[in-house]
């Protein structure tokens, strides 16, 4: 139980702080439950996506339920991935793109490429309200599950003292593997309609195309290439799934 509440305190900013104290030790294994806290950020976006588009366009609604999940996350994952455009876009070694992401000041490739992500994500407006709520459910575990393997397959690229949050993930267990599986792959079983099933291989996609360019020019991965390669899957996801659904429409 410690692992799993230090995995909803380090991904979240609600206050499970307060309920007891974690050692330091079980943030080390929070990775495996990162799909579990897509159960809570994507519940909590869909449920307010939801809410909202009862009484306003669904535009306006997902602009919502964005700013939600932003400020539940406290923008962890948006911060990795303004550090991964910059250092992977300014640097041309591997000592220089570790030192553009440790650094907190955003650069032009950080800008332009949140601004790009964030009007690709607003497209999604154009589903239906109910679509749209189950694929942001499924769409947060499911991604998380594909994200989280990149500690399984690559070492961390820093010492652990030079680590922005001072902590080195373990490599998953068999039985936190399964764990992630099954908290990751529940939800688009359950919900996701079967003709959309085909969109959960674009995250695969870019998790293999991420993972070599982590491997190519890093030897390893940061907690920002985490970050960014969740929200990356959780794009490619909403993106093929818009395709998807256009294209049976039009059928």
């Amino acid at each position: 139980m410690n692992n799993i509440l230090a995995a909803f305190i380090f991904f979240t900013r609600l206050p499970f702080w307060k309920i007891k104290k974690v050692p330091a030790e079980s943030f080390k294994h929070v990775v495996p439950y990162w799909p579990l806290t897509g159960w809570l950020t994507g519940g909590i976006m869909a449920g307010v996506l939801w809410l909202a588009g009862q009484v306003m366009p669904v535009s306006l609604a997902w602009i919502i339920a964005i700013i939600t999940r932003l400020l539940i996350t406290g923008c962890l994952h948006e911060d990795g991935l303004a550090d991964f455009f910059d250092g992977f876009g300014g640097g041309t070694t591997r000592e220089k793109i570790l030192s553009i992401m440790k650094d907190s000041h955003i650069g032009s490739y950080g800008v332009i490429g949140l601004i790009l992500y964030f009007l690709l994500l607003f497209q999604l407006n154009s589903l239906p309200l109910n679509f749209l709520c189950i694929l942001v459910f499924s769409g947060d575990c499911w991604s998380k599950l594909c994200a989280s393997q990149i500690i399984n397959y690559l070492p961390y690229a820093r010492k652990e003292e030079d680590s922005k949050a001072k902590i080195v993930y373990n490599r998953m267990s068999c039985a936190e593997l399964l764990t992630a599986i099954v908290c990751g792959v529940i939800p688009f079983v359950w919900l996701l309609p079967l003709k959309v099933w085909p969109a959960t291989l674009f995250p695969l996609l870019i998790f293999i195309l991420l993972y070599r360019s982590m491997k190519h020019r890093l030897q390893g991965y940061t907690g920002d290439c985490c970050g960014a390669a969740f929200l990356l899957c959780e794009l490619s996801f909403y993106i093929g799934s818009l395709c998807l659904y256009i294209f049976t429409k039009t059928q």
